[in-house]
């Protein structure tokens, strides 16, 4: 068996399930390393090479996508915690962040996430706002860890048992759809608050955080490494696609950097940016650039009310604030130059095209139970048949395009709605 670490206790791996078997009966693995493993070869998590990350998957074969970016992502993690273990005084051996749970939460941060990148997201909430009770991709991410993880033998899906802190270290946000009905993220839904709940502590717990969106402020310490390594992934790998797909080039990051009224360090930025596509030198510069992010971090106490129960709460991650700020702009550059060049905006507009009818399609479908056509996969389709109400069926039908990658709902849009396109094999 693998040490005890005593930053965690039974109360951190403490299971939603409890008493349900995880492993085998001689298991060598901690809970951290169960539900890292879960994830890892979890059919959700291998659909992540087939969605996009900045551009469609499948355009070009080094392009990031869902999958390389998680990874990315659960290597910074991993890389922070052993490097806060060394130079944190209070860490050491048999008292430190796990890596191991660090790294199944970051491999998991982006399950929830639809084809098509934020724009499948906002296509989907846009969909399912109102009666329906929205989207959200890290909300997805817990309703696919509690409730649709698994497929049973017998039909119908159930979750994958996750640990506290597991749960907890994904929750990037904690407000209920119903408490902020207008935003157009940064929610969790209704429905999985005992989900919610159990993350914290359990309902007496949840009721010493702040209502609503000011809920969405509390986060344990792995999910703020999570948070600042997709951060790092973010605005520095993802960068590199930028540069080599053509987006960013040195005349256009001076011309960026010569509008409006920029600060100094996105003006330090930008010229950091254009010496580097000058030399050439991309790959070995960037990843200079990952290790300073991480060398970054530290680690502080902090007054919480959840200190007492769990380490996650009583330490919180501290990253120097000038490689915040460096950080900020370099999301900033990639947004005014990448994300909204015309070619990724049509992208975006066909995107949410796609998904748009998809949904619409389905849920006309599915509307009435007889006469309607088998539309969706066997369990699926069972899935929506059994459920009566319109709002539960919407949901059902979410879940199945959510879980698409790029290439599958394009192949189902085209079945629907090309009349020169059959495909029938290729479901």
């Amino acid at each position: 068996m693998v040490p005890r670490n005593a930053f965690y206790s039974e109360f951190d791996e403490a299971t939603l399930e409890p008493g349900v078997t995880r492993g085998g009966e001689v298991d060598h693995r901690n809970a951290f390393m169960v539900d890292r493993d879960r994830i890892l070869y979890a059919p959700a998590f291998r659909r992540l090479q087939a969605k996009t990350q900045v551009f469609l998957s499948g355009e070009y074969d080094f392009y990031r996508t869902r999958l390389t970016h998680s990874l990315e992502v659960a290597q910074i993690g991993r890389a922070i915690c052993h490097a806060l273990l060394h130079v944190s005084p209070e860490l050491g051996p048999d008292f430190h962040i796990d890596p191991d749970l660090v790294e199944g939460i970051c491999l998991a941060h982006d399950i929830g996430h639809p084809p098509f990148g934020h724009a499948g997201e906002r296509a989907l909430h846009d969909l399912m706002r109102g009666e329906f009770g929205g989207f959200e991709g890290n909300a997805q991410t817990l309703r696919i860890l509690t409730s649709l993880f698994f497929r049973r033998s017998s039909g119908g899906k159930v979750g994958m048992n996750p640990t506290r802190a597991l749960l907890d270290g994904i929750l990037k946000y904690k407000a209920f759809f119903s408490e902020t009905p207008e935003a157009a993220h940064h929610f969790v839904y209704d429905q999985d608050r005992k989900a919610v709940e159990f993350a914290v502590g359990g309902p007496g717990a949840f009721e010493k955080l702040p209502s609503g969106a000011a809920r969405n402020r509390e986060h344990s310490v792995e999910n703020q490494i999570m948070d600042w390594a997709d951060d790092t992934a973010y605005s520095l790998n993802d960068m590199m696609d930028g540069i080599q797909a053509g987006f960013l080039r040195m005349d256009r990051v001076r011309r960026w950097a010569e509008s409006g009224d920029r600060s100094r360090i996105e003006q330090e930025t930008a010229t950091w940016l254009i010496e580097t596509m000058h030399t050439g030198k991309m790959e070995a510069r960037f990843s200079r650039k990952i290790g300073e992010y991480v060398a970054a971090c530290r680690l502080e106490k902090r007054e919480h009310p959840f200190a007492d129960m769990s380490n996650r709460y009583r330490y919180c991650l501290v990253v120097d604030p000038r490689v915040k700020a460096e950080s900020t702009a370099l999301k900033t550059i990639a947004r005014d130059l990448v994300f909204r060049s015309p070619p990724l905006q049509q992208l975006e507009y066909k995107g949410r095209e796609i998904i748009t009818r998809l949904f619409d399609a389905f849920l006309t479908n599915y509307e009435h139970k007889e006469g309607s056509l088998v539309m969706a996969s066997a369990d699926t389709d069972k899935a929506i048949r059994n459920v009566g109400e319109r709002a539960q069926k919407a949901r059902l039908i979410c879940d199945y395009i959510a879980g698409m990658t790029d290439s599958f709902a394009v192949r189902v849009h085209r079945r629907l709605f090309d009349p020169e396109y059959s495909g029938i094999t290729d479901y």
